[in-house]
C-alpha cells in the first residue's frame, strides 16, 4: 500500500554499474570462525576478483561444477565463475530486450532480483518486475538448458500485486522441499513475506495456496530465501534499508522451522511473523548494508552470497561460508 513506499534498491543499478571498477575489496577470510556474538566480530567477505559489482546476486552451480550467478539490472545481467573467486561477466539472459515487463517497469528492460535454480535438466529464473516503492508489481519465470546468454525462453507471470494488495510480488526464491514439492517465497515491505505453490514441472503456480510466513508490521523486510538443512528450513531474509551506498543498514536475519511453511521462530522463540529474525551479518568496519542474500549449498560447505556497499558506496559482491552452532547457522 501507499503507507509504506520507500526507494527500492534496483533503481540505484544503473548508477552503481557505473563504480564497478573501483574496486578495493576485503582482504581473504581465513576458514573456520567462531559464532559471532557482535557486530564488530563478523568475518569480512572471501576474497573475490575479477567482475565484482553486483546488486541481488543469486548463485547455481552447473552440472559442470561452474558457478552462474543472476542479479538485478537490464535484461538480468549474469557473471560466471570456475572456482567461486575469480568472476567474469557472461552477458544478458535477454539480450533482445524484454518488452512484456514494461507494464510494470515504465517502460525499461531493468528488472529485479533474480532468482535462479537447475532442476529438471533445466535452469528456471524468477524475476520481479516493478518501480521505486510501488507494489504494481509481478515475478516472472524463463528457462534455459544451458543457462547461456539468449538462450532463456519467457514463461511468462507467476503472480502478481496492485496498489490494492497488501503484499508486494517481488523478490522471489524457489525452494524444493524435501518431499519434492517447489515453492516460492517472495515479498518486500508492505505486509511481509509470502508463499505460494508451484508445479514441480513447470514451475508455474499450482493452487490457490497463499501464505505468510514473516512481517515487520509493515516494516522494511524483503529478499527471502529458504534454505533447508538436518531437519530444519532455513528462512533467511534481509531487515532495514538498502541503496543508500555506505549509508545503508542493510543485515541478514533468519529463523527456522519444521515445515516449509512454517512457522519461523528465531533463536528466542519469537515469529517472524510477528518481527521476529535472528541477526547473522551486519555493517562492520568498511562492509556497509550486507543483505539480499542467497545460500548454495556447496561441496565443501553452505555458502552465503550477498551484496554490500564498499566505503566509495560502490555495491560489492560478498561470499562467506555458513557454519551451525546447536542448529544455528553463523557467518565465518
Amino acid at each position: 500500500m501507499a503507507a509504506f513506499p520507500r526507494p527500492h534498491r534496483r533503481g540505484r543499478a544503473g548508477i552503481a554499474l557505473a563504480l564497478a571498477l573501483a574496486v578495493a575489496l576485503a582482504p581473504l577470510v581465513a576458514p573456520g570462525g567462531a559464532e559471532p556474538t557482535a557486530a564488530a566480530t563478523y568475518p569480512n567477505p572471501g576474497y573475490v576478483t575479477g567482475s565484482t559489482y553486483t546488486h541481488d546476486p543469486e548463485v547455481v552451480k552447473k552440472p559442470d561444477g561452474t558457478y552462474l550467478l543472476a542479479q538485478t539490472g537490464d535484461n538480468i545481467p549474469l557473471k560466471t565463475s570456475g572456482d567461486r573467486t575469480a568472476w567474469a561477466d557472461a552477458g544478458v539472459a535477454f539480450p533482445g530486450g524484454m518488452p512484456w515487463v514494461h507494464g510494470y517497469t515504465n517502460g525499461t528492460n531493468t528488472v529485479w532480483a533474480p532468482d535462479i535454480t537447475y532442476a529438471n535438466g533445466k535452469y528456471y529464473l524468477y524475476y520481479s518486475a516493478s518501480t521505486f516503492g510501488s507494489n504494481n508489481s509481478a515475478i516472472f519465470l524463463a528457462t534455459s538448458t544451458s543457462g547461456a546468454p539468449g538462450t532463456w525462453t519467457n514463461q511468462g507471470a507467476i503472480i502478481s500485486s496492485t496498489t490494492s494488495n497488501d503484499w508486494n510480488a517481488i523478490d522471489p526464491n524457489l525452494v524444493i522441499d524435501h518431499t519434492g514439492r517447489w515453492w516460492l517465497s517472495f515479498g518486500s515491505f508492505w505486509s511481509g513475506i509470502k508463499m505460494i505453490r508451484l508445479s514441480n514441472v513447470s514451475g508455474l503456480r499450482l493452487d490457490s495456496t497463499f501464505a505468510s510466513i514473516a512481517g515487520r508490521g509493515g516494516g522494511a523486510i524483503e529478499a527471502p530465501t529458504i534454505h533447508y538443512r538436518d531437519g530444519y528450513y532455513y528462512l533467511f531474509v534481509s531487515f532495514d534499508r538498502c541503496c543508500q551506498g555506505a549509508a545503508s543498514t542493510y543485515r541478514v536475519m533468519v529463523g527456522r522451522a519444521t515445515s516449509v511453511t512454517g512457522p519461523y521462530l528465531d533463536r528466542n522463540g519469537v515469529a517472524m511473523t510477528a518481527g521476529g529474525g535472528t541477526e547473522i551479518l551486519a555493517s562492520h568496519g568498511s562492509i556497509h548494508g550486507p543483505g539480499h542474500q542467497a545460500v548454495l549449498a556447496d561441496a565443501d560447505a553452505d555458502v552465503l552470497f550477498y551484496h554490500y556497499y564498499d566505503d566509495a558506496g560502490a555495491s560489492r559482491l560478498g561470499i562467506n561460508l555458513l557454519g551451525y552452532s546447536g542448529g544455528w547457522p553463523y557467518v565465518y
